[in-house]
């Protein structure tokens, strides 16, 4: 059986893993959709849409449950409730952003249909992509406000058991609020998303490096269930 410390830089490496996972997968997909005429751009890299969805819908799903998984009988001992509530925020969150993905993958199909339609119609393809195109917004704000719940609960439970340093785990729960309100701030029309995500993205980072190089305190450690 691996050791905690062998988990934890697994779960560090998972994390990193799914950070750049989505974050690849949704830059491939929104240079596509930002142009002015987002099918006949799909049409003509739909090779890219698919990859960008598969990312998002495919690879980043498999790791999170993954880094789920390994963190879930390390934190367990302290709070198996707590704990079960952060395993589930994950697997939710990830759910929604797969959907997510699936809206994105739609436009594949309906770009075929809109080049072959011409110029008839125009303006009902360009409703479909706007659904489509809000599916996946709002997937993706409802995933990631359930995720920084998820996130929280992992940071009192780190917090808690001392596994690592409690600034950092405060840090981390803190950047989660703030992000939190972030993805509810963007569903009622404010663009502040990207902003809010700064100190609990920096923290991802900074928790998956550190888990990385340094592990869990040993001292605190207790053998997974």
């Amino acid at each position: 059986m691996k050791t905690n410390q062998h988990l934890a830089r697994t779960f560090g490496i998972l994390f990193l893993a799914a950070f750049v996972a989505y974050g690849l997968g949704s830059g491939l997909t929104a240079s596509l959709l930002s142009s002015s005429d987002a099918l006949s751009s799909v049409h003509t890299g739909k090779v890219q849409l698919i990859c960008g969805a598969i990312l998002i819908a495919l690879v980043h799903t498999f790791v999170n449950i993954g880094l789920a998984s390994v963190m879930l009988p390390i934190v367990k001992p302290y709070n198996s409730t707590i704990a079960y509530g952060y395993f589930g925020a994950v697997l939710t969150a990830t759910l929604l952003l797969t959907i997510g993905g699936i809206f994105l993958l739609l436009l594949a199909p309906l770009s075929d249909e809109y080049v072959k339609a011409g110029s008839i119609n125009t303006s009902y393809f360009q409703t479909l992509t706007m659904l489509c195109k809000q599916g996946n917004f709002f997937a993706y704000q409802l995933g990631m406000a359930i995720w920084g719940m998820g996130g929280m609960a992992l940071c009192s439970l780190l917090f808690q058991s001392k596994l690592i340093p409690k600034l950092l785990a405060a840090w981390g729960f803190v950047g989660y609020v703030i992000f939190i309100v972030g993805t509810i701030a963007e569903l009622f029309g404010y663009t502040v998303g990207v902003l809010f995500s700064i100190p609990g993205g920096l923290f991802e980072v900074t928790l998956s490096l550190w888990l990385i190089v340094k592990g869990f305190n040993s001292t605190n450690e207790i053998s997974p269930q």
